[in-house]
């Protein structure tokens, strides 16, 4: 965590960028090491939301781009239990990642001390499973 906190003084360095990825993917490794399920009960879905590796992947990809988006995946347990709906909207048809889906939805949660954090969760076509997709702060 050091790492992390040191080399982003300076935000937008690739190796800024990279640690902090590696952080993103050390944090869900040891999230599901805790939750061996993979899957959090949504209160506002009333539905599971399942961790996958394309959670890890999209996360690790779009929250290492700033320092808060990649500090807002330490709370992803209160994220996933605690967003609220905002708005359904059809995947991005050149999104190969979001091909799977039928539709997009589109979480916030108010993390006290923080601020908002979007989530974002796939419903898959064919099991019609909640994945979480991404998680990102909103600055």
């Amino acid at each position: 965590m050091e790492n992390l906190i040191n080399s982003s003084m300076n935000l937008d360095t690739k190796e800024a960028k990279k640690q902090r990825k590696q952080f993103i993917i050390a944090f869900y490794s040891q999230w599901i090491a805790e939750n061996s399920a993979k899957q959090i009960f949504n209160k506002s879905l009333n539905d599971f939301i399942n961790v996958r590796f394309l959670s890890i992947q999209e996360t690790a990809g779009h929250a290492s781009h700033t320092y808060k988006s990649t500090i807002s995946v330490c709370f992803l347990t209160e994220i996933l239990e605690n967003a609220k709906y905002i708005t359904t909207v059809k995947p991005k048809a050149e999104n190969k990642n979001q091909q799977r889906f039928s539709e997009i939805i589109v979480m916030e949660h108010l993390q006290e001390g923080f601020g908002k954090i979007k989530l974002t969760v796939g419903v898959l076509k064919s099991s019609k499973q909640n994945i979480q997709y991404c998680v990102t702060a909103i600055e």
